[in-house]
């Protein structure tokens, strides 16, 4: 897996960093290319010569000097570095560097070579255990994990300054199966296809206060436009109201109603390849929408709330789609779980429909984990084990990837 492969390793101030060298020699003595860039900091704890003998490159650390390996001026280092890799990982990551990153601060190559970067990343975050758990770090790092960010935990234990607590850099194996993971799973294999993902739940207005809606995340829609940018992808993300960061090199559009996405959609559609519709669409709205708050009145014990269907709109691709465009459906269940799916794949003209119920669990909303059943027009039916939804989306996009 790693043989020939372009390794960027982002090396920064940590006592961990000595550990980074074992890292940088197994990368290699695996057949990868490995190029090191260190910042200041993490000069004080290894020497650039150090990772300058292991890697077999010159070290970048500094904007403003050439560096021989990256083969252009100094204007444009920090461009060819992120050209080069297939993968950067940054081993230790300190908290000073993720709250960096988290920001879009860019005063050091490193930090410049990660918002540069179109390749994925892996954050191995390495510091004391109060600096781990202190909430600004935990949503430093919860916030790059949303955007694409694969973020490899930190092992317990001794610490260097005498406590004990998460913080250790993982064993290098761990690292190293994770960079094999994710090379696995950013293979360029969907490069220049143009894919649409719907996510998330839609609001329908009662008044400008109160609307009606569903318990939908938008994780799985997400893990999908992540997992398919990684791949190469075109990617436009049409999402309802949900409080998630926008996956890396991803298109977002927000909407809020049904009718809302609808239009986003079916705007969309006819130049995509791809639509993947993951959003938990309300099917029903109000008839009528107060233009004022509608106040509770006295002695009235009941309020009756006149409904009307919203635009079908995966029923609507499906009869208008072009040509070549492959059309992907979601169904979650509580009953009658597969002969649903496949009631809904065949009357919405589907080629796959990913089935989850909630009595599965780890299914449902909210979850990092799914359990889910594909079905594909010709009948065909898989059901998939509890995985991170990350995975869940590259099994899906395995599955169209063929059909493509």
């Amino acid at each position: 897996m790693l043989r020939g492969k372009h390794i960027l390793v982002g090396v920064t101030g940590g006592i961990a960093a000595y550990k980074v060298c074992y890292l940088v020699r197994d990368l290699r003595k695996a057949g990868a290319d490995v190029k090191v860039i260190m910042t200041e900091a993490a000069g004080k704890f290894v020497t650039p010569l150090t990772f300058s003998a292991l890697s077999g490159h010159d070290v970048a650390g500094d904007l403003w000097t050439l560096n021989q390996s990256t083969g252009s001026d100094i204007g444009t280092q920090h461009i060819a570095l992120a050209n080069w890799a297939e993968v950067f990982v940054i081993a230790p990551a300190s908290a000073n560097s993720i709250a960096k990153m988290t920001y879009g601060l860019s005063d050091n190559l490193l930090t410049i070579v990660a918002l540069a970067s179109r390749c994925p990343i892996v954050l191995a975050p390495t510091m004391d255990a109060d600096m781990y758990l202190n909430p600004v770090t935990q949503q430093n790092i919860n916030t790059l994990r949303e955007r694409g960010y694969v973020v490899v935990p930190p092992e317990e234990g001794d610490l260097a300054s005498g406590l004990k607590g998460p913080g250790r850099l993982p064993e290098l194996q761990i690292i190293i199966d994770t960079i094999e993971r994710v090379l696995s799973t950013s293979a360029q294999d969907l490069k220049g296809k143009k894919i649409l993902v719907t996510a998330g739940p839609t609001h329908e207005a009662i008044d400008p206060v109160r609307f009606i809606g569903n318990r939908s995340s938008g994780k799985m829609g997400f893990a999908l436009a992540n997992a398919a940018s990684l791949r190469g992808a075109h990617v436009t993300l049409v999402t309802g109201p949900v409080q998630l960061e926008t996956p890396r090199n991803v298109t977002r559009v927000n909407v809020e109603s049904a009718e809302e996405m609808y239009v986003a959609v079916t705007a969309r559609a006819r130049t995509s390849d791809a639509v993947l519709m993951a959003a938990a669409v309300a099917d029903f709205r109000p008839q009528t929408a107060a233009n004022n708050k509608i106040k509770k009145e006295a002695g009235k014990k009941q309020f009756s709330l006149a409904l009307t269907e919203t635009q079908d709109i995966l029923h609507a691709l499906g009869q208008k789609r072009k040509k070549g465009t492959l059309l992907v459906g979601f169904a979650l269940e509580t009953q009658d779980e597969l002969r649903n799916a496949r009631e809904k794949l065949k009357k919405k003209n589907l080629d796959l429909i990913v089935l989850n119920s909630l009595k599965d669990k780890g299914a449902g909303f909210g979850s990092d984990t799914n359990v889910v059943t594909i079905v594909d027009k010709k009948g065909k039916v898989e059901k998939l084990p509890l995985m991170s939804k990350f995975d869940v989306a590259n099994e899906i996009l395995n599955r169209l990837k063929k059909l493509l």
